[in-house]
């Protein structure tokens, strides 16, 4: 287990986090390889995207928009939720920096950010997330994850 992998299963044993990490001897970086890796299918998966609101009154506040893994974030209705027409994307230094966790391995949980999951996520009893690298993964409910981040559900993808 390497270092991130250990710090992400000191933050659920310390928190009572209702989620399991697994780790893998093969690559979860995409959806694809994640769903081999865990003998799952890809509809079980969803990504943490990253990203930055650079709008005046909200200057580089870190979001985090969890979206089903088959799916593709929407900036523009995050940006109309946020009241903000400057969100991008964060770079690999910036999800390093603000996370605490590569990107590729970003969990959806650990670190401070603004949360929003998207609500086709909710539909689902149980999903797989990032674990912390590329060869790991967390299985947790999505209420589990609303819960430990007070995250709001909104529509968030295309």
């Amino acid at each position: 287990m390497n270092e991130y992998e250990e710090k992400l299963r000191a933050f659920i044993n310390a928190n009572s986090i209702d989620a399991q990490l697994l780790v893998f001897e093969t690559s979860c970086h995409s959806v694809e390889e994640a769903a081999r890796s865990a003998k799952a299918t890809p509809e079980e998966f969803v990504k943490n995207i990253c990203l930055v609101d650079d709008e005046n009154g909200h200057k580089n506040e870190f979001i985090v928009a969890i979206i089903p893994g088959i799916r593709r974030v929407d900036v523009k209705k995050v940006g109309t939720i946020l009241g903000s027409k400057r969100v991008r994307f964060a770079d690999s230094e910036e999800i390093l920096e603000r996370t605490g966790y590569p990107a590729g391995g970003t969990p959806s949980f650990g670190y401070k950010a603004r949360f929003f999951i998207d609500n086709l996520v909710m539909d689902k009893e149980v999903v797989y997330s990032g674990g912390g690298s590329q060869k790991a993964l967390t299985k947790v409910s999505p209420k589990e994850i609303v819960r430990i981040n007070n995250a709001i559900v909104e529509d968030l993808s295309k």
